[in-house]
């Protein structure tokens, strides 16, 4: 552990959920809400993420035609341990039969038991678009399916899918979180068959199911990708109320059969239409 860390806070005008959904899809470390204001811990700089929010925010300024006040502060540090502070902050998650904890917590009796650790905190079960993916699974996935997820950050999803009995396979665009996930499938005694970095165009395989829990923006982005790898069910995630349309419209071809709900937060479950058109 070194001596110093960095602490970025965040302040923005509008928009606060997509930059805070963007900022998780890119951040692994956890994110605290406080007044408003999104605050990030790392000993690694800041540069790099920094660049592509402001990229983020320009992106939203020439889409809505509106000007978004963005503020980002950081501030160097004496490492008092906030990453244990961190931690101890984060209790168990109970989604229907399966209880999400972290390492420190003891199992649970009765439940399927899945240990994620808070370093991903986007994947821990606490955000609304993990917990509503969590149920759409137990609902969908039939034993020996095979599934496909996209973004896997922590890997939950798919250590989900395989307790459940479908047969894995995972992908991110960030090497930390392909490695979490690996990790975590060890810790859970949980089975894939590949996992790499890269999007699902990477791989030639159909499945019987592909879920991808992001955000709007990207949904939309590898809409091609995602109709191509799925042979049955599809489930989108990371999508804020306001944006369900857009990402529908991008898949018009699949039939929409289920829609959950969870504060600000849309999770579509869809069908591929067995005739391929609508």
């Amino acid at each position: 552990m070194q001596n110093k860390y960095y602490e970025m806070v965040v302040e923005v005008s509008d928009f606060k959920d997509e930059i805070e959904s963007f900022l998780m899809d890119r951040f692994f470390n956890g994110i605290e809400e406080q007044d408003n204001k999104l605050i990030l811990r790392s000993e690694e700089s800041f540069d790099s993420l920094i660049d592509e929010l402001e990229e983020y925010v320009k992106a939203l300024e020439e889409i809505f035609n509106k000007k978004i006040d963005l503020n980002i502060k950081v501030i160097q540090k004496d490492n008092k341990d906030w990453i244990k502070t961190y931690q101890e902050s984060i209790k168990p998650v109970e989604i229907d039969e399966f209880y999400i904890h972290p390492s420190w917590y003891p199992s649970k009796e009765g439940k399927i038991n899945i240990v994620i650790d808070p370093a991903l905190a986007f994947g821990s079960g606490h955000h609304e678009t993990t917990k509503s993916c969590v149920k759409a699974l137990k609902k969908y996935v039939k034993k020996s399916d095979t599934l496909l997820d996209v973004g896997c950050g922590s890997g939950i999803l798919g250590i989900v899918a395989n307790k459940l009995g479908a047969e894995v396979d995972a992908c991110d665009t960030d090497p930390l979180a392909v490695k979490s996930t690996k990790e975590n499938f060890e810790l859970n005694k949980a089975e894939y068959n590949e996992i790499w970095q890269g999007s699902a165009n990477k791989t030639n395989k159909k499945y019987d199911i592909v879920v991808a829990n992001i955000i709007a923006d990207v949904l939309v982005f590898i809409a091609p990708e995602l109709k191509e790898k799925v042979n049955n069910i599809l489930i989108l995630s990371g999508i804020i109320d306001k944006y369900k349309d857009k990402v529908l419209q991008k898949y018009k071809e699949f039939d929409l059969i289920e829609e959950i709900k969870e504060n600000e937060w849309v999770t579509f479950i869809l069908r591929k239409d067995r005739n391929g058109q609508k």
